[in-house]
């Protein structure tokens, strides 16, 4: 049922270039049209606007920020710090202005770096209305004496905040979680590639008809957008949520990485542990303290939802973070992208078919009988006989899949398929009514 996979990391990366120039921002038309974009893919996906002014716990939704235009004019007439050429260059919800300064008090406005000449910053001020500019150090540092034009036609509305989301049935009410964040201009790694696996991941999952478990999965405006979900939809959360992850940061090809939840005991740890570990091998572990994304408000204490991540080079680790230079081919490329949805596929294969086998013979079965002892050799199919003797030694109930997989020193997939030539020769029970941790 899944897409040809070359098909799959070619149309992450197309869906990346299409939504590239939207100016994303907590609020507004950007996210929109992101929304709008990843629906044609996935039409089941609801769009939910909560108007400005709700108040979500002790956070309040805010205005809508509307920009129409903005650019800097040189003394010779030339404009620099063009939105239009990249929304970069204009600081996140900056408030409208139309004025001439000297150079001295606009470079009080400007912002690059240093130590990144080449660079520009991406900068916000959603929660305190002020207004300026970002530009690369070396273009700062080229501009001549005299006065400037600004100008940033942008105001702000009693409008609303945008989020998206979808509920993929399964057999049983029971959910794994998945969100990603929507708010973020043209930057590749750290806002287009959880989007695009994201999105890829909830293709995959409407096509399948034997799910388990249900998925919800939305995308949202960071902090303020989990913020806002949260305060409409804990109780089911809390009630339903086995599972889940805050997909971030998943598009380059330097590194793999976990960050825990809180607790760093839930499902969604051991599982994200157990792939990272035999679909990688080395990979970067973080702690709890290292956190910065939506897992802060969804791990927060009386929230506590079971939320871990998979990433690959984590926010802030790579140079190019929250500046221009996270771009789409130099740190996004396909190959990236498909790496991490291979990981998450394999994530939510083994906890759909994590459960607590029962053995159905006394003492050892007489493999021969059922034809999984080989005459020569010692495979037949995916059955290692030996192998598959000491997977049933653990079926007693209450050794869960996972568990059996470290005790068999072996990934908990070979052990699934393992399990499901035995239960087709009637050897074991697959207990599915059971959850991980009940």
């Amino acid at each position: 049922m899944q897409e040809n996979i070359s098909n799959t990391a070619e149309n992450m990366y197309k869906l990346a270039e299409n939504l590239w120039s939207y100016n994303r921002s907590i609020t507004g038309d950007g996210v929109r049209k992101t929304l709008s974009a990843i629906k044609k893919i996935i039409p089941d996906l609801q769009i939910v606007e909560v108007p400005s002014g709700k108040k979500v716990f002790n956070w309040v939704v805010p205005q809508e920020w509307v920009v129409r235009s903005a650019y800097i004019k040189t003394p010779d007439g030339r404009k620099i710090c063009d939105f239009e050429k990249n929304n970069l260059h204009l600081v996140g919800y900056s408030s409208p202005i139309n004025t001439c300064i000297s150079l001295k008090e606009l470079k009080k406005k400007l912002y690059s770096l240093p130590e990144m000449p080449e660079a520009i910053p991406y900068l916000t001020s959603y929660y305190k209305k002020q207004w300026g500019f970002c530009i690369s150090e070396k273009e700062k540092d080229s501009l001549p004496e005299g006065d400037y034009e600004v100008y940033i036609d942008s105001e702000f509305i009693e409008g609303s905040l945008t989020y998206g989301e979808i509920l993929v049935k399964g057999n049983i009410d029971k959910e794994v979680f998945m969100s990603t964040y929507i708010c973020h201009p043209s930057m590749a790694n750290n806002e287009l590639s959880g989007i695009c696996v994201t999105t890829f991941l909830a293709k995959y999952l409407t096509e399948r008809k034997d799910l388990r478990y249900s998925y919800r999965i939305i995308f949202i405006p960071e902090t303020i957008g989990s913020i806002t979900y949260l305060s409409q939809n804990l109780e089911i959360l809390k009630s339903n949520v086995i599972a889940g992850y805050n997909i971030t940061c998943v598009g380059d090809d330097r590194n793999f990485s976990y960050l825990p939840s809180r607790n760093g005991n839930t499902l969604s740890d051991y599982v994200a542990k157990h792939v990272l570990l035999h679909e990688v091998g080395d990979y970067i572990s973080y702690e709890w303290r290292d956190r910065g994304s939506d897992e802060r408000q969804y791990c927060w204490p009386g929230i506590d939802l079971p939320i871990a991540s998979m990433m690959r080079t984590k926010y802030g680790k790579y140079k190019e973070y929250h500046t221009s230079l996270d771009a789409l081919g130099s740190v996004v490329t396909p190959k990236g992208l498909l790496g991490a949805y291979n990981i998450y596929c394999a994530a939510l294969h083994i906890i759909e078919r994590n459960c607590y086998p029962v053995v159905t013979t006394l003492c050892e079965p007489f493999l021969s009988r059922w034809n999984l002892y080989p005459e020569l050799g010692n495979k037949v199919g995916v059955a290692d006989a030996r192998l598959l003797i000491d997977i049933l030694s653990w079926c007693d109930g209450k050794n869960s899949v996972l568990d059996i997989a470290d005790r068999c020193k072996c990934y908990a997939i070979k052990v699934i398929d393992n399990l499901e030539i035995a239960a087709k020769a009637g050897l074991v029970n697959l207990d599915k009514k059971r959850l991980y941790n009940n």
